[in-house]
């Protein structure tokens, strides 16, 4: 795990054996499954996931087809079971492609926000003069909500798929920087890497080699509280015509076009916000737990 050279059969200085990163794993795992919230978690994710990765093949019917013959059908009629919309489009259909575009925008928005952020934090937590700057700018956009960042980005970039994306991801890099550098500035004075740099490690290479490996847990949880959040910013977006455009499936236009008929077809609305509900939860949930098993101190 480090570049310190010893004797053979020594382990280096602070280092762990292949075989405890191996029992860390297992530790984190049988944390998650003794976790009531980590199980229900995790049930509801692989159901989420599940249900949009196969709605090519399991909705009733293409999204954007119309029956004109048949508007605001009540839910549970044979056919539609979750109803239709004011076009008398399956609203089961619909939330199934919506909730796997929502993913989709929300795996996008992650990847860029830990892409950009997770350089940025090994920098601003391991060279002190590039704190300053880091940590300034940080601080700066955190002052703004996230989602005042991503409607003025998407407002200025134009309507779509990928300038949604684009614009959660760059409002949410501050909170991965954060997480990052924080970590940064533990890990650096742990003994591997304290031996490394009596070696004359180089600075990339212990961050590479040493702090990274070593802060990917609280990436990876960090990435998973921020999905639910990137969900509603996508639904926001879509709802105010600044995210995914007609005639593409999204949980947020679902909400924007059944407002006007709330008082005739309450259940248009109420699918599509029970469907962001479920998704945030289920992300929540895992994440919390995830957490929980990452931390050092938690029961074991």
């Amino acid at each position: 795990m480090t570049d310190v050279q010893t004797a053979p059969g020594t382990p280096a200085p602070g280092a762990a054996a292949p075989a405890d990163l191996g029992s860390s794993r297992g530790l984190v795992l049988r944390r998650l499954l003794r976790s009531r919230t980590g199980v229900v978690g995790g049930a509801l994710l692989l159901l989420v996931v599940a249900a949009a990765a196969l709605a090519p093949w399991t909705s009733p019917y293409p999204p954007a087809e119309v029956h004109f013959d048949t508007p605001f059908q009540q839910w549970r009629t044979t056919g539609f079971w979750l109803g239709t919309d004011d076009l008398g489009r399956d609203v089961l259909s619909r939330i199934l492609h919506g909730t796997r575009v929502s993913l989709l925008v929300g795996l996008l928005a992650v990847a860029l926000a830990v892409v950009v952020g997770t350089p940025l934090g090994l920098l601003a937590g391991w060279w002190r003069p590039l704190d300053a700057v880091v940590s300034r700018l940080t601080d700066l956009t955190l002052a703004f909500p996230f989602l005042i960042i991503a409607v003025g980005l998407a407002a200025v970039r134009g309507a779509s798929l990928s300038n949604a994306a684009i614009a959660l991801g760059i409002a949410h890099v501050p909170q991965v920087v954060r997480v990052v550098r924080a970590e940064t500035l533990r890990l650096r004075g742990a003994e591997y890497v304290l031996a490394a740099r009596c070696l004359d490690a180089s600075g990339p290479r212990i961050l590479a080699t040493h702090v990274l490996p070593n802060a990917v847990p609280s990436i990876v949880v960090q990435a998973t509280l921020i999905m639910p959040a990137v969900v509603i910013g996508e639904a926001l977006l879509s709802f105010l015509g600044l995210g995914i455009q007609p005639p593409t499936p999204s949980l947020g236009i679902m909400l924007s076009d059944a407002q006007q008929y709330l008082y005739r077809a309450p259940t248009a609305a109420l699918f599509p916000g029970l469907a962001i509900l479920l998704v945030c939860l289920a992300f929540n949930l895992f994440g919390d737990a995830l957490r929980d098993a990452c931390d050092p101190g938690g029961t074991r």
